[in-house]
C-alpha cells in the first residue's frame, strides 16, 4: 500500500473495516479542494477510528443517515478536481477462522469535517464482548440502543431497546419504515413454490442480503454470469420483497450498488464515464494475505469489460433510481433518499446521462445490446426502451433530488429534458393507421423548418407485415427513431413502460393496451409477453444481429422467434400488470396472469420461451430464472393491492407541458398549452 493510503479498524466484531484512500474525491459532500490532506495523515490510530471508522451492521453502510438542510451544500459533480482523484477499487468482508467477520469498504478521500455532513455513529467495546451503536437523531432525542452479543459458538444475538421519553419513542423500525403486513388469503401452491425459490436464490455478503441471483438451476453446470446479480434482474425482485413487507435486502442493495458505481473504472484503458452503474456484481471468496486460514468477501462488479459484446450496460442507473423511489414509497423511508452518498450518486448518473454530445435530439443516444437487449438486435441509436426508462429516471429525480445551489442548474436540467423528450417521443414515435398513413405519403428531401417529413423518411421502409397488422383503432411507440430511418418493430418493454411513466398521453396510452388486447395471439401467446414483435428472419437476421445463433432456433426448419429475436419472457408480467391497473384494465392483467399459471411452475420457470405462439421453452434458457420467478409474485400481489401498484407508476404532469418548446413555426419556436396536451 502507498504512503498516501491508511487503513482504519473498528473493535467491534463483527463489523466493517475500512480502508480509506487519501486521494480518492469527497464522498461526504465535501469538495476536495478545501480538505487539507495532511490533516489525515498526522491523525493518530484512536482519532483516525474515532471520526472515520463507520460501523456496518446489519443494513447500514457507510453515509448520511439524515436530510441534507437547504443551507447545506451537498457534493456537486462539477467541482473542480473531482475527475483527478482516485475510486473505489474493492468492497469486502473479512472472516477469520473464529467465524466473526469485519468489511473492508474502500472509500476515497478523508474529509475533515465529515461529521458535520453526516449522522454521528460511534463504536463502543467492552472486555465482555458487547458493542452498542448509538444513533444520533437530534438535539433533544435520546439514543437508540442497540445490542450484539457474541456467543461462544460465534453466532450473534440482537437485541433492541426501545428509548422513551416524555415526546418520543424510537426504535428499530424507524430505520426501514416498513410495517409488516400479513397476508389476507392463503397463499396457492404455486405461490408458496415461488417464494420459496425466491428466498433461495438471495446472495448474503457480511451476513446481510444484498440480491438475488439471476438464476438458480441446480443442475446447470456452466452457470456463465446467472450466478451474479444483475440490477435489471434484481427490479421485480426488490418489488416482491418490498410488496411483502421486508425492505432490509432492497435497502442494502442500493447501497452496495452505489458503493460500486464507477469513478475511474475503464474498460480496455477507456472510461465509460463517472457515474456509470454496473451491470452486475458477484460476492467472491479470496484468501487474505498473510493470515492463517482467513479470507475476505468481495464485491466484484461488472460493468461490461466482461460482457458479451463488452457493451456498458445504459439501463442500470436508470433502474437504480427507479428502484430508489419505489423503495421510498412503498416503505415510507425517505431518509435513504436524502443520504448525501445517495444524493451524490443520483446526481453523478444524471450527469452522465444529461452530459452534452454532439446529438440533437432529446432522446438518449445508446449502443446495442446495453439494456434487456443485451445482444446485437439493432437497437442502437435512440431505442424506446432506453427513452422510457430514462424518462422515468428523470421524473423520479426531480421527485427526490434535493435543491439548492449545487443543483439549481442540475434541477432545470431535469425540467427542460424531461418536457422535450415528451413531446418528442409523443409527436416522432406514435403510429396508428392515421400516421402510418401520413407517412406513406411523405415527401422527402425537405428542407427547412416548416418540412412535415422531419427525419427524410422514405415511405418504402413502411414494411409489408405492418398494413395488415396494425388495427383500424389503437396504435404503439415504434422501436426506434434515427434520421432516415423508423424501426416498426412493437418493443413490449418501452411501450408498457411508456404508459407507466406516462411517456405517451392518456389517448396512446389506452391505444397501446388496446392493441395488445386485439393483437394478443401474436404479442401474449400461450406464454405472456413477447419482448418484440415480429422477429428478424433469413437475410435480415443475418445482418442485423450478425447471424447470432442464440437470437433464432438451431433447426433449420423452426422459424426465428427465440430469446431477444420474438420470444415470450414471462418477466415482463410485471411490468404489464403494472400498465393494466395504471389504465383501469386489471381484468386484462388478471387473464394473462392466469395464462402464465398454467405452465410456468410445471415448466420449472423458465427464462424465456421460443417459437410465434410462446409454446416451447426457451432451446438454451435457464431453468429456475430469478426474474420470472419474481415477476410472476409481484404480479400477483399488485393485483391484490393496487393501492400499493398506484405508488410505482405516474400520472400526466401537466406542469411539464406547460414549459415545454415543443415545435418550431415560422415566427420561432412556440409552447405546448395545457389544452392542446389535455386533448
Amino acid at each position: 500500500m502507498s504512503s498516501s493510503s491508511s487503513i482504519g479498524i473498528c473493535t467491534m466484531k463483527p463489523s466493517c473495516r475500512i480502508l480509506i484512500s487519501y486521494k480518492g474525491s469527497s464522498i461526504f459532500g465535501v469538495s476536495p479542494h478545501r480538505t487539507n490532506p495532511s490533516v489525515a495523515r498526522n491523525l493518530s490510530k484512536s482519532q483516525f477510528k474515532s471520526i472515520y471508522c463507520r460501523s456496518y451492521s446489519s443494513s447500514q453502510i457507510l453515509g448520511h443517515k439524515g436530510s441534507v438542510g437547504p443551507s447545506r451544500r451537498a457534493f456537486c459533480v462539477s467541482d473542480q478536481g473531482w475527475s483527478q482523484y482516485g475510486s473505489i477499487s474493492s468492497i469486502c468482508c473479512v472472516h477469520n477462522l473464529k467465524g466473526s467477520k469485519r468489511g473492508i469498504l474502500v472509500i476515497p478521500r478523508i474529509a475533515s469535517d465529515t461529521r458535520n455532513q453526516s449522522t454521528s455513529v460511534g463504536a463502543h467495546v467492552n472486555e465482555k464482548g458487547f458493542e452498542r451503536i448509538y444513533v444520533q437523531g437530534g438535539l433533544n432525542v435520546k439514543p437508540l440502543v442497540i445490542e450484539r452479543i457474541e456467543t461462544g459458538l460465534g453466532v450473534v444475538e440482537e437485541r433492541e431497546d426501545r428509548v422513551e421519553d416524555d415526546n418520543l419513542s424510537v426504535h428499530t423500525e424507524s430505520f426501514t419504515g416498513l410495517n409488516e403486513r400479513k397476508d389476507e388469503r392463503e397463499l396457492s401452491e404455486i405461490e408458496k413454490e415461488a417464494w420459496k425459490l425466491l428466498r433461495s436464490a438471495v446472495v448474503n455478503y457480511c451476513g446481510a442480503p444484498v440480491g438475488t441471483v439471476a438464476a438458480n438451476d441446480p443442475a446447470d453446470k456452466q452457470p456463465l454470469n446467472y450466478d451474479q446479480v444483475f440490477i435489471r434482474d434484481f427490479i421485480p425482485s426488490a418489488l416482491a420483497f418490498l410488496l411483502k413487507g421486508e425492505g432490509e435486502i432492497v435497502k442494502n442493495f442500493l447501497l452496495h450498488t452505489l458503493q460500486l458505481q464507477s469513478w475511474e473504472k475503464t474498460v480496455d484503458c477507456h472510461s465509460p464515464g463517472q457515474g456509470l452503474m454496473p451491470a452486475s456484481f458477484k460476492v467472491r471468496s479470496v484468501p487474505l494475505d498473510g493470515s492463517d486460514g482467513a479470507f475476505e468477501e468481495v464485491l466484484d462488479p461488472d460493468f461490461g469489460e466482461s460482457a458479451i459484446g463488452r457493451v456498458a450496460p445504459v439501463d442500470s442507473g436508470l433502474w437504480w433510481i427507479i428502484l430508489l423511489r419505489a423503495y421510498g414509497k412503498l416503505t415510507g423511508d425517505y431518509s435513504l433518499q436524502e443520504r448525501v452518498d445517495v444524493q451524490t450518486g443520483m446526481r453523478l448518473i444524471l450527469n452522465l446521462c444529461l452530459s452534452d454530445g454532439f446529438d440533437m435530439f432529446p432522446s438518449l443516444l445508446v449502443t446495442d445490446g446495453s439494456c434487456m437487449i443485451d445482444r446485437r438486435m439493432g437497437i442502437h441509436g435512440h431505442p424506446l426502451e432506453i427513452q422510457a426508462l430514462f424518462f422515468s429516471a428523470l421524473r423520479c429525480s426531480r421527485e427526490m433530488l434535493i435543491v439548492n445551489d449545487g443543483t439549481k442548474k442540475l434541477a432545470a436540467a431535469i425540467n427542460n429534458r424531461l418536457s422535450a423528450l415528451s413531446f418528442h417521443i409523443r409527436e416522432y414515435y406514435w403510429v396508428d393507421m392515421s400516421k402510418i398513413n401520413e407517412i406513406y405519403r411523405y415527401k422527402t428531401e425537405e428542407y427547412s423548418t416548416n418540412a412535415i417529413n422531419k427525419f427524410n423518411i422514405y415511405p418504402d421502409q413502411i414494411p409489408s407485415w405492418l398494413m395488415d397488422w396494425i388495427p383500424e383503432t389503437g396504435g404503439y411507440l415504434i422501436g426506434n427513431l434515427q434520421p432516415a430511418h423508423m424501426d416498426f418493430r412493437f418493443f413490449t418493454l418501452g411501450n408498457l413502460w411508456a404508459i407507466v411513466s406516462s411517456l405517451g398521453t392518456q389517448q396512446q396510452n389506452e391505444g397501446i393496451l388496446s392493441l395488445i388486447e386485439k393483437k394478443w395471439d401474436d404479442l401474449v401467446g400461450h406464454m405472456p409477453m413477447k419482448i418484440c414483435y415480429p422477429a428478424l428472419e433469413s437475410e435480415e437476421w443475418r445482418i442485423i444481429t450478425g447471424s447470432d445463433p442464440k437470437n433464432t432456433p438451431l433447426f433449420f426448419f423452426c422459424s426465428p422467434w427465440s430469446y431477444h429475436n420474438g420470444g415470450s419472457w414471462p418477466t415482463l408480467l410485471w411490468q404489464f400488470t403494472l400498465a393494466c391497473i395504471k389504465m383501469g384494465k386489471p381484468d386484462l392483467a388478471r387473464r394473462a396472469v392466469d395464462l402464465a399459471e398454467e405452465r410456468i411452475s410445471a415448466d420449472q420457470w423458465p427464462e424465456y420461451y421460443d417459437t410465434r405462439s410462446g409454446r416451447f421453452i426457451g432451446k438454451q434458457a435457464r431453468l429456475f430464472q430469478t426474474w420470472t420467478i419474481a415477476g410472476y409474485l409481484t404480479s400477483k400481489m399488485l393485483l391484490e393491492k393496487p393501492e400499493m401498484a398506484s405508488q410505482l407508476f405516474w400520472e400526466e404532469d401537466y406542469e411539464l407541458l406547460e414549459m415545454c418548446v415543443c415545435a418550431l413555426n415560422k415566427s420561432g419556436r412556440k409552447k405546448c398549452s395545457r389544452s392542446s396536451s389535455r386533448s
